[in-house]
């Protein structure tokens, strides 16, 4: 399949919320304490306005004959300048969504592959990302792609 990756642009939010769609779905499907339906879009256009602003964060799209099929959110971030921890300057990657009909196809590899590019011209020296403990798929995905779990967040309900 022929598809192309660059990088989002303001005119792009309409489709990029579609995008989001579907990955919200997913996690208001398994999660649904933690995650919930929204009468207006998940994300205000000032919210994505913001990320393609940002020099430290960028917004890639994935697109097929004109079509956006996918998305991946990354930023640059630094550790915090404390004794204990070694300076460090490394990226995260906030968003990964690849349409249904276009999953298993390269285009998150694809995705991921530029926004690990995108980091290391910047300097940073890792990516990081957080990934939903339900979502096996995305897990053994990220795991394909070399990435290894490094830390577990742990929560309990109080009611």
């Amino acid at each position: 399949m022929n598809f192309s990756i660059r990088e989002a642009t303001q005119k792009d939010y309409r489709a990029l919320c579609e995008v989001f769609a579907e990955g919200d779905a997913l996690h208001r499907e398994a999660l649904p304490h933690i995650f919930r339906k929204t009468a207006e879009r998940a994300r205000p256009e000032e919210f994505i306005l913001d990320i393609i602003a940002d020099e430290n964060a960028a917004l890639f799209v994935a697109e097929h004959n004109g079509r956006i099929i996918g998305l991946v959110h990354v930023r640059i971030r630094e550790v915090p300048h404390i004794p204990i921890l070694v300076p460090r300057q490394y990226a995260s990657i906030s968003d990964l969504v690849v349409k249904g009909e276009f999953r298993r196809s390269g285009v998150g590899r694809a995705l991921v592959e530029r926004a690990e590019r995108w980091a290391l011209d910047r300097g940073a020296s890792q990516i990081e990302l957080n990934v939903w403990e339900f979502n096996e798929g995305a897990i053994a995905f990220y795991e394909k792609l070399g990435y290894r779990t490094i830390s577990r967040k742990l929560w309990k309900s109080l009611t």
